[in-house]
């Protein structure tokens, strides 16, 4: 569950990434209607003029969304947002199956609720990706918030996980 956990923030690592690709671009749209035309003598030539700060922080931008296309971020969070999701689900619900067979119970508690609503809002964020690709800003903002939530039940199922753990080490008869 830690690897799954970790996993978790590099998937967001590449999603924060990716969108950093694309509002990138807005920037420097603003940024270039900032830009004051190029001063011409009275015959037309146009004069040599050093850039302007605004100018520059258009090349730094324009360098700095090169660099990060160069990542595939789009792919890579993608494919790590279908890997979560499949290995997620499969882990939370191998867990509940897991206690079902050892114990013949399951024990209600915030593991249990938590890592419920974690892989309902799993599914819930994977149900988001078509409308992000037709351009929904609405769709990734909700997108983004299920995962903030995600990653923050997450961490919460860290200390109940680990009393979990040694609770089962404790009922355990060792050869």
């Amino acid at each position: 569950m830690i690897s799954l956990f970790l996993y978790t923030l590099w998937a967001g690592y590449l999603g924060w990434q990716w969108r950093r690709v694309r509002t990138i671009q807005n920037e420097i749209n603003e940024l270039k209607k900032q830009v004051k035309p190029t001063p011409v003598t009275p015959e037309g030539k146009a004069l040599e003029v050093p850039p302007s700060q605004v100018e520059i922080k258009i090349q730094q931008l324009t360098e700095e969304r090169k660099e990060l296309l160069k990542g595939s971020y789009r792919d890579r969070h993608y494919n790590a947002g279908s890997i979560l999701l499949g290995f997620g689900v499969l882990e939370s619900v191998g867990g509940g199956l897991n206690t079902w067979i050892r114990t013949g119970k399951l024990f209600p508690g915030p593991h249990l609720f938590a890592g419920a609503a974690i892989t309902v809002l799993w599914a819930l964020s994977a149900a988001l990706v078509p409308s992000m690709q037709k351009g929904s800003e609405t769709a990734r903002s909700f997108h983004i918030a299920l995962n903030t939530l995600n990653v923050l039940l997450f961490v919460s199922q860290i200390p109940t996980g680990f009393d979990i753990v040694l609770k089962v080490f404790e009922f355990t008869k060792w050869p």
